[in-house]
């Protein structure tokens, strides 16, 4: 098996004592971290080693993406400065409602591209249609060496949902034999790629789905060991959805079997206290989603409160058309920031926080982070990591690296990318994928799908576009 040394990097382990080595170096032997300490200590240990140097790099664990719309980067900058509603009813939807299965590769590729670019190294699919072809996506995560936990739509129509979701478009509407169809792709697809792509089920939001199939998936997952994803409790409507059930949010997810430690539901902006204890007697995870639930307006999920009350909490871009850029660095600076002035108190969700729900968190809340896994710098564990070059002004000095990569560090500072021990990112350049085509290809899908949704006199500029010289 191959092996390389990566050397004289200043490394944020995030293992179990959080050590930080201000001249450290990775033994990466196949796709396997051998052997990581101070470089005067391992350089001598394997002479003859091809090594890399990181002099001047801040190495920190793959970045995890706990919630991730891989079809929608396409739509960037389609539906923005909307309400949450008219954001899906009116665009989205639209647009996943006549999307064709190359056009949702094409996002695919878009996505995986983004984020590895920008460091993220593993992500978490939420809601991936039948219309858009399974296999698409296994291929674009196969294709491109990233890690992806891809989550299967399963749903159906429940009669007495909110009167919004009977907007959706019906080119996404769904009968109960998705989730048969979900237990198929999983028989198929998972641990394929060298077991870097897992298959999860993929729920629609309590509410627009009936008891009935949502207990049967549970019964499922649990059978079977599935993990679950689902949006919940996003904005303020979605809580009045419970009432009909005559018990509290979490009550009712818990009456159904989806809480769980293999369940990961998203946003949670508008968890009350109550609940929180059951998210954490159950061992349920949280997805922190700062950018999208700022940029809808949907409300701000109590992190701090999830935090100390022990909840595993990762964090998640969302979609581009709600963020509108995939960079975990971005996450990280608002779910620390945000909840500073929210709460009037500049020392919850430290930058430590912050980093740890991009990486050991993520980790936990996919299940991947035990021997073998991912989330920190470990011997035993995969070699996921990220090196970020100090070359610009905004990231100098550096007196503390985790404040560093948290607060003054975005994607586009990230030099070297390695995902089950192979690189991905070199000099800042994606070798995996072409880029240029992946762009190339990723608009002229979008400009497909807004042609036939019907919406191309749509999208445009709010302000007046000046096409040529007034006479």
């Amino acid at each position: 098996m191959a092996s390389k040394l990566y050397t004289h990097a200043t490394i944020i382990t995030v293992n179990d004592r959080r050590e930080i080595y201000l001249d450290g170096s990775i033994l990466v032997v196949g796709n396997i971290i051998k052997d990581i300490g101070l470089s005067k200590d391992l350089i001598p240990r394997y002479p003859g080693v091809l090594t890399h140097d990181l002099q001047n790099h801040i190495v920190v664990p793959g970045l995890i993406s706990t919630h991730m719309h891989a079809v929608q980067s396409i739509f960037r900058g389609t539906a923005d400065d909307v309400d949450l509603v008219s954001w899906m009813c009116d665009r989205i939807w639209v647009m996943q409602g006549t999307i064709l299965p190359e056009e949702a590769y094409q996002g695919a590729r878009l996505s995986i591209a983004e984020m590895l670019l920008g460091g993220t190294t593993t992500f978490l699919e939420s809601l991936w249609a039948e219309r858009y072809g399974f296999e698409n996506l296994v291929k674009a995560v196969e294709e491109s060496g990233i890690r992806g936990c891809l989550g299967k739509v399963v749903m159906d129509v429940n009669p007495d949902q909110p009167a919004f979701r009977t907007r959706m478009h019906p080119g996404l509407v769904e009968g109960p034999e998705t989730l048969d169809a979900a237990i198929e792709m999983w028989e198929k697809f998972d641990g394929v790629a060298d077991g870097r792509v897992k298959v999860w089920f993929g729920a629609r939001t309590p509410g627009g789905v009936t008891t009935k199939l949502l207990t049967r998936m549970c019964e499922e997952a649990k059978a079977r060991d599935i993990h679950i994803t689902m949006h919940c409790l996003e904005e303020q409507g979605d809580h009045d959805v419970f009432k009909q059930f005559n018990m509290s949010p979490m009550e009712y997810c818990d009456s159904i079997g989806l809480l769980s430690s293999r369940t990961v539901l998203i946003h949670m902006c508008w968890v009350e206290d109550a609940d929180i204890s059951r998210l954490k007697d159950t061992g349920t995870h949280i997805a922190h989603c700062p950018a999208s639930n700022l940029k809808l307006g949907s409300g701000f999920c109590p992190v701090p409160k999830l935090l100390k009350a022990g909840v595993n909490v990762g964090i998640g871009c969302d979609g581009a058309p709600c963020n509108n850029m995939l960079d975990l660095f971005q996450e990280m600076r608002l779910a620390s920031w945000i909840h500073k002035g929210y709460n009037l108190d500049p020392k919850v969700v430290s930058a430590e926080e912050a980093l740890e729900m991009a990486t050991i968190n993520g980790a936990k809340a996919l299940g991947l982070d035990g021997a073998g896994g991912i989330g920190s710098l470990e011997i035993g564990k995969k070699a996921d990591f990220v090196a970020i070059k100090l070359k610009r002004a905004h990231q100098v000095p550096n007196y503390d690296p985790v404040a560093t990569v948290v607060y003054a560090t975005n994607a586009g500072d990230v030099d070297l990318v390695v995902v089950d021990g192979k690189v991905l990112v070199q000099d800042g350049k994606l070798l995996s994928m072409d880029e240029e085509a992946v762009m190339k290809d990723g608009i002229l899908a979008g400009k497909a799908v807004i042609e036939r949704a019907g919406l191309a006199k749509e999208i445009v500029p709010k302000w007046p576009v000046v096409i040529s010289a007034s006479t």
